[in-house]
């Protein structure tokens, strides 16, 4: 019981979080002229953009069952698609828990231990921070002047860069720290051997690390990274062919579609649920800069992620569904 109102009291929070930010980044809009841009958007490409993320999540499925195969497991894609789709509704509700969610759903549908899936969302999570990195590379060498304005003209992300860089002191207290507790781990390292949950601590270590070296036994290395790229460029044109709805952005260039994806990458990185009100405020002041007025923005923000939004919702509650019906023979 007390587990279950930790769990419902989280979920309070992280909306609540996600609430207050789409609220700030709400309250000076007009709404009439979001009514009106909504009016007369072209939904067929917002519908495309949805038809895209669907891809994008079975091929994260595919590629998540290269990483388990070498381990002497086949799971069966539909159960690693649905076990993607329930990951996403979980991290709508609670930021970052949905990597375990979706690990625990594949261990009892699969019957694959339960540690041995973190180290290969491990390895995945891996991937795709390289591949966020690239994309962010391609954006700083090619609109990095665009990249400045967006910072001078926002003073709270300079801020945070600022102390992120000043934190020097932090740093180093927290090195200390480390090393006094790896010291006395060094000390004791005999008694802590012996202890039963040293034991425990060690087969998990051991679970995790099979599933990291799975990708080194990986017979298909070119298929995972094919479905690496395809993940994250479905991922860009989500958002890219949202453009063509609005006669606002219908012109905007590639490389302006680029950057918008990468700052909106950023925004979901934040502690709010799905991205709420993060992920509008980066597309917004990202779009600003390229000469976008903010109310146009707001609308783009408000189409492209709504309906991305509503749809993980549709299909995530339906693989909820659809799991015990195809995995009729497991409890």
């Amino acid at each position: 019981m007390a587990k279950k109102l930790k769990n419902i009291f989280k979920i309070i929070i992280f909306f609540s979080v996600g609430i207050l930010i789409f609220w700030w980044v709400s309250k000076d809009q007009d709404f009439n002229a979001l009514k009106k841009a909504l009016s007369q958007a072209n939904y067929t490409w917002i519908f495309v953009a949805l038809v895209l993320g669907i891809f994008s999540h079975i091929s994260r499925a595919a590629r998540w069952n290269l990483l388990i195969k070498p381990m002497g497991y086949n799971p069966k894609l539909i159960n690693s698609f649905f076990s993607v789709m329930i990951m996403y509704l979980s991290n709508m509700a609670i930021p970052r828990s949905g990597e375990v969610v979706r690990c625990g759903v594949m261990s009892k549908t699969e019957d694959i231990p339960f540690t041995k899936l973190l180290g290969t969302v491990f390895i995945e999570r891996v991937i795709d921070f390289a591949m966020l990195f690239i994309f962010l590379a391609i954006v700083l060498f090619s609109q990095l002047d665009e990249i400045l304005k967006l910072i001078t003209n926002n003073p709270d992300i300079k801020d945070k860069l600022n102390n992120l860089t000043s934190s020097t002191t932090s740093l180093i207290f927290i090195a200390l720290f480390f090393i006094l507790i790896f010291a006395l781990i060094y000390i004791f390292r005999n008694k802590i051997i012996q202890t039963k949950l040293f034991q425990k601590i060690k087969g998990i270590i051991f679970q995790f690390s099979d599933g990291i070296k799975s990708i080194l036994k990986m017979e298909k290395k070119f298929e995972f990274i094919a479905h690496s790229i395809f993940i994250w460029l479905m991922y860009f044109l989500m958002i890219y062919v949202v453009f063509w709805s609005f006669d606002f952005t219908e012109n905007l260039s590639l490389i302006t579609g680029l950057t918008v994806f990468v700052m909106s990458a950023f925004g979901m990185v934040a502690p709010s649920p799905g991205g709420m009100g993060t992920w509008h405020f980066m597309v917004i002041e990202t779009l600003y800069v390229y000469g976008v007025d903010k109310s146009d923005a707001y609308a783009f923000a408000i189409a492209s992620h709504e309906s991305m939004t509503i749809m993980m919702i549709v299909v995530g509650v339906a693989s909820v569904i659809l799991l015990p019906i195809f995995n009729k023979n497991k409890k």
